[in-house]
């Protein structure tokens, strides 16, 4: 990645956006300013946006209220290169693009040089795509918006092979659950595990069948059982079912919780065999009690992980081009944001909800 880095910008533009004006407020229409490209900027004309539930949390104050208001949420963003700077080498105009969870980072740290820029641990740290300071001094802003202007280095190319509604959410979920599938192995001879069928969980079932996996769904009941068959599922079972935990017991290599529930985490990894892991990106809201005999009769590994670094994000939207793989989607118009925030909330949405930035 080159370490050059974006002049603090003195003029701005302001362009349409939805955004919280406080905590826990509805979303309405309104504008944001956007800085002008500076050197190494990129003008990228959003198409669609995600709806992530990180982006309730956010926009409602549940991860601490820090005052950042309004704020317009959403880090799935794909688009199409509108205007780019003069020493702009990454991208050209008309290219299809993506935008993720971060913006930019230090580039100086150990893990920003590895290409973890997640795990940015510098002085300016991983800077997320909204809510957060970047290091010109702004406040960012997402991609409930019709333009967004982002450093070239933190800018995805997304596949011709890919539509752009269903590319948006790859950006988040695609590589919340690439990312660990790819550093655990998942692959042929693998038994995998993926608990729950959601916007995060049906991205992993599409991913791990792709690279060769023998696919489990863990769902607390079977209401989804055909669709997590259609996306690539080998195998289905309801966790309400007591006897699941007996019949699948010492089973899988990998299990990957994508659910933010509180679970009996001894439970899970009592499905694990000998030397497995299990895997959190789902983040509850409270610390969850583990047995050190859990992990320790068996050698078996609790472990978590973050989205993945511009790289491996990369290789993510290269990999589902080529498997023909996008997020299963529910586009809305602009004007049903907050009322498609409530069907996050209860659990009714197949599987991602994706806004058409054409409405906004």
């Amino acid at each position: 990645m080159t370490t050059h880095t974006s002049a603090p910008a003195t003029t701005h533009t302001s362009v349409p956006a939805y955004a919280a004006p406080s905590a826990k407020a509805p979303l309405e229409r309104t504008t944001v300013r956007r800085r002008e490209p500076g050197e190494h900027d990129v003008l990228i004309e959003i198409k669609y946006s995600g709806i992530c539930h990180s982006d309730i949390h956010t926009a409602r104050g549940e991860w601490g209220d820090d005052g950042h208001f309004p704020l317009v949420p959403g880090h799935e963003i794909a688009g199409v290169v509108a205007a780019v700077g003069s020493g702009v080498t990454r991208h050209r105009v008309g290219d299809r693009v993506g935008v993720g969870c971060f913006v930019d980072s230090c580039r100086e740290c150990d893990n920003c040089k590895a290409g973890l820029q997640q795990y940015c641990t510098g002085k300016l740290g991983n800077v997320g795509t909204y809510g957060a300071t970047g290091r010109d001094g702004e406040v960012t802003q997402g991609g409930y918006s019709t333009h967004v202007v982002v450093d070239e280095n933190y800018i995805l190319r997304i596949p011709g092979s890919i539509p752009l509604d269903e590319a948006a959410p790859l950006l988040c979920a695609g590589i919340t659950l690439y990312s660990p599938l790819t550093h655990w192995q998942a692959g042929p001879g693998k038994k995998v595990a993926i608990v729950g069928l959601g916007g995060l969980g049906h991205m992993g079932v599409k991913i791990a069948h792709a690279m060769g996996a023998e696919v489990t769904v863990l769902s607390q009941s079977l209401r989804k059982e055909a669709d997590g068959l259609r996306l690539g599922a080998d195998h289905y079972y309801a966790t309400s079912d007591p006897a699941t935990f007996e019949t699948l017991a010492d089973s899988f290599d990998l299990i990957v919780n994508t659910v933010s529930a509180d679970l009996d985490l001894d439970a899970y990894l009592g499905l694990l065999k000998t030397g497995g892991t299990l895997v959190q990106v789902g983040i509850p809201e409270r610390p969850q009690p583990v047995s050190s005999f859990a992990l320790v009769a068996r050698r078996k590994s609790l472990a978590g992980s973050m989205i993945g670094g511009i790289p491996e994000t990369q290789e993510m939207l290269d990999f589902c081009g080529a498997h023909g793989i996008g997020a299963e989607v529910e586009l809305i118009r602009a004007e049903q944001i907050n009322e498609a925030y409530e069907r996050v909330l209860a659990s009714d949405v197949r599987y991602r909800f994706v806004i058409d930035a054409a409405t906004i």
